[in-house]
């Protein structure tokens, strides 16, 4: 049904009009999880061809020195760095497209686990994302989870594949172990992001400067945190397209689908499903799957 529901709403002509006249002068900013390689290799084609693909870079110096961008200019992010995302490198270079990934630089290069990927608390992640930190870790303990055990088999990329793929691929920060920012103290919340900066420059040599809020929830006092750790950038999920006047700690983007269903994805890139979703440009809802390949 709901494959049917993304077909009749493309073939409507709605993501052809945002397209064409909504998101032509616009800037859109996708949001990918744990995308496989079959499934990515449609999705960028289909990409490819109806927008321009830039590089978060790019945009971010347009709108320092207010210059133009082509239209329908697009760029693709990843959140977490999942280990399968290594797999999409063949396609990456394929296509000659930027993507930024956002790691946790905690949990990348390790065994540690993403936390809202643990099967035991799978029902009980949206509502443990509203609670304090620590009281969400203590939650997550009672179920067998705990936030630095090293586990058997490996979620997060590791530093040879980091390695090999950011010749081609722009890493950023997603803090480190995922927490809900505004759930956590000031001192866990500048660990959080100002310590995640430190780890990815330290350790893998990388030019961090753009802050991905986890769960695209933050508040006034993590943006300023950003700041003063030396972020010129901070991403959200909050729907809607940027310009070269959208504030950089505040950009928005499109949660759209990690599957091959092009009717999805089209619906999803053109902004037309979060339109019929959200009110008022508040956090799109998107969820976490496991893939293989």
């Amino acid at each position: 049904m709901k494959s049917l529901i993304f077909k009749i709403i493309r073939y409507s002509g709605l993501p052809f009009f945002f397209r064409e006249f909504i998101q032509k002068n616009r800037v859109s900013i996708l949001l990918f999880h744990n995308i496989n390689k079959k499934d990515a290799e449609k999705a960028f084609d289909y990409i490819t061809r109806k927008y321009n693909v830039i590089s978060l870079q790019k945009y971010i110096d347009a709108v320092q020195n207010n210059t133009k961008l082509p239209k329908k200019a697009l760029i693709i992010t990843f959140d977490d760095g999942h280990v399968s995302n290594y797999n999409l490198l063949p396609v990456i270079k394929k296509h000659q497209i930027p993507v930024t990934i956002f790691l946790c630089a905690s949990i990348i290069n390790t065994k540690r686990h993403f936390w809202f990927l643990h099967e035991p608390i799978a029902s009980m992640v949206e509502d443990l994302k509203k609670i304090p930190n620590q009281l969400r870790l203590k939650e997550l303990e009672k179920s067998g989870f705990v936030q630095e055990k090293e586990y058997e088999i490996r979620e997060a990329l590791d530093k040879i594949q980091l390695d090999e793929m950011k010749k081609w691929i722009d890493f950023q920060s997603h803090t480190n172990y995922h927490p809900i920012l505004p759930q956590c103290t000031n001192a866990e919340a500048a660990d959080e992001i100002i310590g995640s900066k430190k780890i990815l420059e330290n350790e893998l040599q990388l030019n961090i400067h753009t802050l991905s809020y986890p769960n695209g929830d933050y508040s006034e006092r993590d943006i300023e945190l950003a700041k003063t750790a030396g972020y010129i950038c901070g991403i959200t999920v909050d729907y809607g397209y940027n310009t070269l006047n959208t504030d950089l700690f505040r950009l928005k983007r499109l949660s759209v689908n990690d599957t091959g269903d092009i009717n999805e994805l089209a619906v999803k890139a053109s902004g037309v499903w979060a339109f019929l979703k959200t009110r008022n440009g508040r956090k799109q809802p998107y969820g976490f799957s496991r893939v293989s390949g």
